[in-house]
């Protein structure tokens, strides 16, 4: 089987309500896999991109959390409507979207301006 072009892991764990880190469950994350799927279905890129759920992808105060490999491109705080713009730059362009784009220094670190804040919905 030949290798994937791009292949999308989109976060779509749960945590108890209430759960400081929250989860990319509620934030819409299924919804954004399944467009996500549709979306590659439509282009015929069945075979070339694949959309995968993720258990936790340990990025949680950034959800919904979604990344695309090869690449490793690390988006944070997608919603619904962002989908589109996503799989248009990025899966079909190779052009990452800028604006989602979580900052190397918020992944896999204890410290980050989004922790304990609150789960912010932003990108700085």
């Amino acid at each position: 089987m030949p290798e994937f072009e791009k292949h999308v892991f989109v976060c779509t764990n749960t945590r108890p309500e209430g759960h400081p880190r929250g989860c990319c469950s509620t934030k819409c994350s299924n919804e954004i896999r399944d467009r996500l799927k549709a979306l590659a279905a439509r282009h015929g890129l069945k075979g070339k991109v694949r959309i995968n759920a993720a258990g936790c992808l340990d990025q949680c105060e950034h959800g919904v959390t979604l990344v695309v490999y090869p690449e490793a491109v690390w988006y944070g705080f997608v919603t619904p409507d962002d989908v589109d713009e996503v799989f248009e730059s990025h899966i079909v362009g190779g052009v990452p979207v800028e604006r989602l784009r979580l900052r190397a220094e918020c992944l896999n670190t204890k410290q980050c301006e989004h922790k304990g804040a609150g789960n912010k919905q932003s990108l700085p």
